[in-house]
Parts: structure tokens; sequence; C-alpha cells
């Protein structure tokens, strides 16, 4: 137990500055998600397990520009953590996602355990910018 203490309390001091390494890493998984969501929809219909017969194409496409949006923004985020209004715009991408997910799991139904990883990814970075924004802008 210690030793995952230890490695959670490294992950997180913004003195090893892995902040921008996830959101790096977030990033680019992101862009991967964009093309695939324009080229098949079998990904898609898998986060949104309870409904595939409601992913669509033109639905599919939305999600991804959306998905390149947030990409770019994360980007941008992890090469100016310094900047308030590039933080909290990043901080938002990422309770967007949170929101949307959980609506499309409490409300909609239409997934289930499809959107683990975006909820796991949304949560875990929410927490970690909160943990981390007095040291990079000073507290939000």
């Amino acid at each position: 137990m210690d030793s995952l203490k230890n490695f959670i309390a490294d992950v997180i001091d913004p003195a090893t500055d892995k902040l921008p390494l996830w959101l790096s890493f977030v990033s680019a998984v992101a862009i991967f998600n964009t093309i695939q969501n324009y080229i098949t929809l079998s990904f898609t219909r898998r986060v949104y397990d309870n409904a595939p017969s409601q992913v669509t194409k033109l639905g599919a496409r939305t999600f991804g520009v959306w998905t390149l949006t947030s990409a770019l923004v994360r980007a941008m985020a992890s090469r100016h953590l310094n900047e308030t209004a590039v933080y909290k715009l990043c901080l938002w991408t990422f309770y967007i996602a949170l929101g949307h997910f959980a609506s499309e799991t409490i409300l909609f139904r239409t997934s289930n355990r499809g959107s683990l990883s975006p909820f796991v990814v949304a949560t875990t970075s929410i927490i970690w910018m909160h943990l981390q924004a007095d040291y990079y802008i000073g507290g939000l």
C-alpha cells in the first residue's frame, strides 16, 4: 500500500511535471479516436454499448469533431499550463466529457461499460488538475 501511495504522490507532484505528459498522451489518443470516427463506427458503437444501432455516421463525425477540438485544447494546455484561461478551458473539456458520458449512462442509458474509459480519464484529469492548480496558475 505504501508503494501505491508513493507512486500516486510522485505522479501528482507538480515538481515531476507529469501533468503536461498526461495531457499530451490524452490528446494523442483523442486524435486517434477522431480519425477512427471518420473511418468506422465499430469503436464508437462499443462506447455506446447499450444502443449501438443509434450510432450513425453523422453522429460519429460530429463526435469526431468534438474530440478533435478537445484534443487541440488539451495539447495547447500541455504546453501552456501557466496560462489561467488555457488551464481552465482544458479543465472544462474534461468536465464536459464527464457530463456527456454520465448523461449517456444515467439518463439516456445508451452506454454502460463502454464509457468506463472516458469516465476514468475525465475523472483522473479533473482531480489531477484541481490538485495542481495552485502550482500552475495560483489556484482556481
